[in-house]
């Protein structure tokens, strides 16, 4: 099985507002970089569209490792928020409380679906030059959003 590499970002300007998202790919030794933006959006959707977008573009069952700086999108797997979620048919722990961006979540556990997926949480802004470099695509997207 193929092993590849995702760093993704999202960001927002204003939140909501317009929105630009990034991933690197990186798979024996070769480098992809994809990236867009939407008009209206937030922060944390544009975080959970990158990772939907990097997963998109392999072509076969690989085994995945996606660094993201969101605790947002790393926890849901790490922490297992999200088998939590879609016990509680996508509501909070209340049970009462949707769970905000289901419909992605749902995209993201579908593409997920087709690879082993681990996620690792990385500092954003800081010394990891992949994440540095979705941060700078994501947020040079938000530039490409007219009114």
């Amino acid at each position: 099985m193929k092993k590849v590499d995702i760093y993704t970002d999202g960001a927002c300007s204003g939140n909501p507002g317009a929105g630009g998202w990034a991933a690197v790919l990186i798979y024996n030794g070769v480098e992809k970089e994809i990236s867009g933006y939407n008009k209206d959006t937030t922060n944390n959707r544009m975080e959970l569209f990158a990772v939907i977008q990097g997963l998109k573009q392999l072509n076969q069952s690989c085994e995945v490792t996606v660094y993201s700086d969101s605790a947002y999108v790393c926890n849901a797997f790490t922490e297992n928020w999200i088998d939590e979620w879609q016990r509680n048919d996508w509501k909070l722990k209340d049970r009462k409380t949707p769970v905000k961006n289901a419909d992605l979540w749902k995209s993201l556990l579908y593409e997920c679906a087709k690879h082993r997926v681990s996620f690792v949480k990385v500092k954003g802004h800081a010394d990891n030059a992949y994440n540095n470099r979705c941060d700078k695509l994501a947020t040079g997207e938000i530039a490409n959003v007219k009114d």
